[in-house]
């Protein structure tokens, strides 16, 4: 201040500021060691170390776990390491690189990427936050005091010390009880009939080992259509594609017999599956699209009338005769969709997958699908069918599968057996009521995924 006022040069805002920064520096150092010592109480109330309190960037990680949002802790630490490194390599870079006169313009690159990290870190500071509200049920104005720097100092001493503040679960207490009632056992593996025993499917994330699923053991039976259901990220594709040996797991796959996975040049004929988008090119015909197909769906030793009597047979199935010298491009919809599902159809499967086949059908179009796919079943085939609208064909199911979503995020079975006795376990009329009721509270559902999945493994295990 001296200085400004012998060089005559005083401006009295930046002279303010920089005197309410002085006063309130020791406040806010304060403020962040009690903010540490309350978020310390809070980890050892989840029943993780409170030294981790401590750590800059990992802190956020560990509130995450307590919050059950670990994918969005993950986030958080990482823009919170990368807003440090670039303050640190920024800072460096600019003063040993960049020449005085164009300093501004890169301090003004450096603010851009500062100012992105900093919206980023928000955004998943908000959804660490919101779970932590949820995992203490209290009313969601707390988000307030959570996203200033000072107010969240109050939150976190009063959540750490107050006996009032408990959380609704522990986090190794809940993972611990999930290990307890897994599902250990087996299905029995049929003579004919799908079974399924996956111990574990797995991939690698951030450095590190995903558990995407584990312990879904099921027996299907021949001639029994399935509805798979599951919230966004439960698992079903994921699920699908270790049945069909796309994606190995560690799990046996039985399909009438024979194991999906160590036979599986042989198997790969008598699975079908059907994605949800279309692959098929737009300018060939109906016929001409069917016929290519067979010549990869059918085994090699089926001769040419062969391939075009079961071509003309599964175009009398789906009812594409009528438009089999049609090009792709000029079908319907539900055209488009019993094609897609031809192909798949013509090596004769035994069990038969399908990926939201109804998508961007209307409901009369969508029911006459189901009620081909259920004369197949029919058949003593075994249709096994993801559909984001199952109520309005509910009634041509036997069985349902409940995948959810646990604290750990991993994908659990939370349900496998009759649609009748679907609807008594969850308290649930509709299945997308008991989809909602297996969804993440974030997600609009109920947050009941824990609860279902330790129920279903406790009627096993009794």
């Amino acid at each position: 201040m001296e200085q400004w006022l012998l060089t005559g040069h005083f401006d009295y805002i930046d002279f303010f500021m920089r005197v309410f920064l002085e006063a309130t520096t020791p406040l806010m150092a304060a403020a962040s060691i009690l903010f540490m010592v309350g978020l310390w109480k809070m980890l050892e109330k989840s029943g993780i170390k409170g030294w981790w309190a401590l750590i800059p960037c990992a802190k956020y990680y560990m509130l995450s776990r307590c919050a059950g949002r670990e994918p969005e802790g993950r986030v958080l630490s990482l823009t919170s390491f990368g807003g440090i490194l670039l303050e640190i390599v920024g800072f460096i870079f600019i003063i040993l690189f960049i020449p005085k006169n164009s300093r501004s313009v890169a301090a003004l690159v450096l603010d851009v990427f500062r100012a992105t990290l900093a919206i980023v870190e928000l955004v998943y500071t908000i959804r660490v936050y919101a779970g932590l509200i949820e995992v203490y049920g209290v009313r969601r104005r707390w988000m307030i005091m959570w996203i200033s720097p000072v107010l969240q100092t109050i939150a976190a001493l009063l959540w750490g010390f107050s006996p009032k503040y408990q959380p609704a679960w522990r986090v190794e207490d809940m993972k611990a009880e999930l290990e307890r009632l897994a599902h250990s056992g087996s299905a029995t593996v049929m003579d004919e009939g799908l079974t399924v025993n996956l111990k574990e499917r797995s991939a690698k994330e951030f450095f590190q080992k995903k558990i995407l699923l584990r312990d879904i053991h099921m027996s299907i039976p021949q001639g029994h259509m399935v509805l798979l259901l599951g919230g966004s990220g439960a698992g079903k594709t994921t699920y699908l594609n270790a049945i069909n040996g796309y994606e190995k797991a560690d799990a046996e796959v039985m399909l009438n017999g024979s194991n999906m996975y160590t036979q599986y040049k042989k198997m790969q004929y008598e699975v079908g599956f059907v994605p949800q988008s279309e692959m098929m090119r737009g300018k060939d015909t109906v016929l001409y699209t069917l016929l290519d197909a067979a010549k990869l769906r059918l085994p090699r030793d089926v001769t040419a009338k062969q391939r075009r009597d079961r071509v003309d047979e599964v175009m009398e199935i789906f009812g594409l005769k009528p438009v089999k010298n049609n090009l792709v491009e000029k079908l319907s919809g539900g055209q488009k969709k019993r094609l897609s599902i031809s192909i798949e159809f013509l090596s004769n499967p035994s069990l038969f997958i399908l990926d939201e086949p109804d998508s961007g059908l209307d409901g009369v179009m969508a029911r006459e699908l189901f009620q081909q796919l259920r004369k197949i079943a029919d058949t003593g085939k075994i249709v096994i069918v993801i559909t984001h609208t199952p109520d309005r064909v509910i009634d041509l199911f036997d069985d349902v599968i409940v995948l959810a979503k646990d604290s750990a995020r991993t994908g659990r079975l939370a349900y496998y057996g009759s649609i009748e006795d679907a609807r008594k376990f969850f308290g649930r009329e509709k299945m997308e009521q008991i989809v909602k009721s297996v969804n993440r509270r974030e997600e609009g559902g109920d947050g009941l995924a824990d609860e279902f999945v330790m129920k279903y493994a406790e009627v096993q295990h009794a």
